[in-house]
């Protein structure tokens, strides 16, 4: 819930600290954003959102396609890694005291548990599987698309979702963090630095390059690129990389989960859908199909060698 994060949050106007009143996320300057009737608060500014935000049809091919558990084995091991890797704060120790005004937070003594970030979260599938993992975190939810954060607000009671650019600077403090999960969603190395507090931890889930297999061959959907590896360590120099892990497991899908997880992702820019739906009802009615991902665990740098 919103209320549970507000504190967490920085205005994108300004950078000043929000509070939640009359239904909407306000700073001391004045900048006010509305609340939807979802739960959700929508703190992008200026131009609308990009082109590639995820449609309502992606969202819910996605929503049907993750709760048909095709990619529970996934979720599982990110929980697991979380746990395995999380700052001692977050696997259930507390935090130093919150500011006075911080309500929502404090649990014995007034302390405050363990913060996660998901970063480009979609539906909230993925943080809410941490969440689980993690009893007393709350999670902070945001995307660029406001169709999917309208899902992730409900994903978890321990959630609180907004609409946010993550090519941006991001409305949240800094060093408010314990850890960052990154799945399948772009990846912004400075602002990711700036969020987490010392010692913190990014999770980064990316595919590998058997993912989808045989179906990226056989409906001409993107590939991974060889240079993949490359460009996530590019993209999050100064974070040092302390673990990574192999996820892949295989899947039987029916011809109508073959066409979700085509919709659901970034080959939806790229096909035609009457094409594919015709394609796809020649496959078998049973389709087995590699899952195969990348997960890496990074420590966040230190604050002196964050570049701003």
């Amino acid at each position: 819930m919103l209320a549970d994060i507000v504190h967490y949050l920085a205005c994108p106007v300004c950078r000043e600290g929000l509070r939640l009143s009359s239904g909407a996320l306000r700073c001391g300057q004045g900048h006010a954003f509305d609340v939807a009737r979802q739960g959700y608060v929508s703190l992008l500014t200026g131009s609308q959102p990009p082109g590639t935000a995820d449609s309502p049809a992606m969202v819910a091919a996605r929503a049907d396609f993750l709760a048909a558990g095709h990619y529970a084995p996934l979720a599982d091991a990110l929980a697991a890694a979380v746990h395995d890797h999380a700052p001692p704060a977050a696997a259930g120790h507390e935090h130093a005291p919150l500011p006075a005004d911080a309500r929502g937070h404090e649990g014995a003594g007034g302390r405050r548990g363990p913060v996660v970030v998901d970063a480009g979260a979609g539906t909230g599938y993925y943080g809410a599987a941490v969440l689980d993992a993690l009893p007393k975190a709350t999670g902070i939810a945001f995307d660029i698309s406001k169709h999917a954060v309208k899902r992730a607000a409900r994903a978890h009671p321990r959630i609180g979702a907004l609409v946010a650019d993550v090519w941006k600077p991001l409305p949240i403090g800094d060093a408010v963090a314990d850890v960052v999960i990154d799945v399948f969603a772009p990846r912004n190395g400075p602002e990711f630095a700036r969020i987490l507090r010392p010692g913190g931890r990014l999770v980064v889930v990316t595919p590998s390059r058997d993912h989808l297999r045989p179906l990226v061959e056989e409906l001409g959907l993107l590939s991974v690129d060889e240079a993949k590896e490359q460009r996530v360590a590019e993209s999050l120099r100064g974070f040092g990389e302390v673990d990574t892990r192999a996820v892949r497991f295989e899947m039987a899908l029916s011809r109508a989960d073959v066409a979700r997880v085509v919709e659901m992702g970034p080959s939806a820019w790229h096909t035609d859908p009457e094409a594919l739906n015709h394609q796809i009802q020649k496959f078998p009615e049973w389709t087995p199909t590699v899952a195969s991902f990348r997960l890496s665990i990074f420590e966040s740098p230190a604050r002196s060698r964050v570049t701003p």
